[in-house]
């Protein structure tokens, strides 16, 4: 079923621009205007972030890292820091946060606003471009945003305004702005959507909004239709309000008090294990651990820390236990213990962006693809058996 957009809406999509080089720039002056590639050092690594100058070179995002030496051997390269990208993802957050009563957050370097009315009092692009100026001023990291009626189309605008520049498309210029753009533009289109659609014979979004949608459901399925209006620029996916209280957790109440800390950590590793499960089947990252202790006279302690984006057991796991440590002093009878994580955007885990070698990340596809098909409990460390 095709439908309608709901009304005039005015939504902004805010991306930061090649956001972790725009970091290692502001730490490091002298890597302004030259190729940068961030990712692992080792031939089997990938790329995880390039610069503009080094994507005139071929270079781009997941690209093997033995290929980008080959196509810019003269480019520098760094090896990521997660924990650095996440504080000032958080500081834009924080600019943002003090301007806009509502906005999501939907990965670390991007934002969606909806605006809508305030045309009324301020102007909407006027406004916009204060709060880009702003990030700008206080973080001074790049970022460019693009204003229209829904998040696609928007979206799309902040692809054509980068870099670090403002594009807005207002209703009636909608279709105009779209038509001419290769179908590649299209959020959901990925690798093997786009091929398919080629040997079609489809190029460019104009040609696609024209083609039959039951027809393109038949090709694409389900998504067909959801690709077919976003062609069109229909898209009425609200902007979701994000706040740091967007959590998952976990905690148990002991059948018996208990002081075995032991038992306690092997629980907790049990816990970690299953949120962090859930992070990656939701497509979720964290950047803030809670451990939660209630004693035998009901008295409930508390103790969290803040943490570089993941959805990694490992890492989760090691943060947790050392909270525990620090968070269980009284040597008292525990009733209850509890984890939880929470400031999530959505994302992706990445090869670990910046490690030299995918093993982790394929171990812990393999395990979750157990999971998925078996049971969450199907795998599981020993220890928290």
């Amino acid at each position: 079923m095709v439908r309608e957009n709901i009304g005039n809406r005015n939504v902004v999509h805010l991306d930061l621009d090649t956001f972790f080089v725009s970091v290692e720039r502001l730490v490091n002056s002298k890597l302004v205007g030259k190729p940068v590639i961030i990712g692992g050092m080792s031939d089997r690594g990938v790329v995880s972030s390039c610069s503009y100058e080094a994507r005139t070179y071929g270079v781009h995002s997941a690209m093997p890292m033995k290929m980008a030496r080959m196509l810019c051997n003269d480019a520098i390269f760094i090896r990521g820091d997660m924990e650095l990208y996440s504080r000032y993802s958080h500081l834009v957050s924080d600019v943002i946060t003090e301007k806009a009563p509502l906005y999501e957050k939907a990965s670390i370097d991007e934002f969606y606003i909806d605006v809508t009315g305030m045309d009324r009092f301020f102007g909407c692009l006027k406004w916009t471009h204060e709060l880009r100026e702003s990030v700008i001023r206080n973080t001074g990291l790049p970022i460019s945003f693009g204003l229209s009626v829904n998040k696609t189309v928007s979206k799309i605008a902040t692809g054509e305004a980068k870099p670090n520049g403002e594009k807005e498309v207002p209703l009636q210029g909608v279709l105009p702005f779209l038509h001419p753009l290769p179908i590649s533009k299209i959020p959901m289109i990925g690798k093997k959507t786009y091929h398919l659609l080629r040997s079609m014979g489809i190029a460019s979004i104009g040609t696609l909004s024209q083609i039959p949608p039951e027809m393109i459901e038949k090709v694409l399925g389900k998504n067909g239709i959801a690709i077919w209006e976003k062609a069109n620029g229909i898209d009425n996916t609200p902007v979701r309000p994000y706040s740091e209280r967007k959590s998952i957790s976990t905690e148990q109440t002991f059948d018996q008090d208990s002081i075995d800390v032991v038992k306690m950590r092997e629980l907790l590793i049990s816990m970690v294990e299953k949120l962090a499960f859930e992070l990656r089947k939701k497509q979720r990252l964290a950047s803030c651990i809670t451990v939660k202790i209630r004693y035998s006279n009901f008295d409930t302690h508390t103790l969290q820390q803040r943490i570089p984006y993941t959805a990694f057991d490992h890492q989760l796991l090691e943060v947790t236990k050392e909270l525990f440590d620090r968070l269980y002093q009284r040597r008292m009878l525990i009733r209850l213990i509890g984890v939880r994580f929470s400031h999530l955007v959505q994302g992706v885990q990445q090869l670990n962006m910046f490690e030299d070698t995918p093993k982790t990340v394929n171990l812990y596809k393999a395990m979750d693809m157990l999971r998925k098909r078996y049971g969450r409990r199907s795998v599981r460390r020993a220890v928290g058996l």
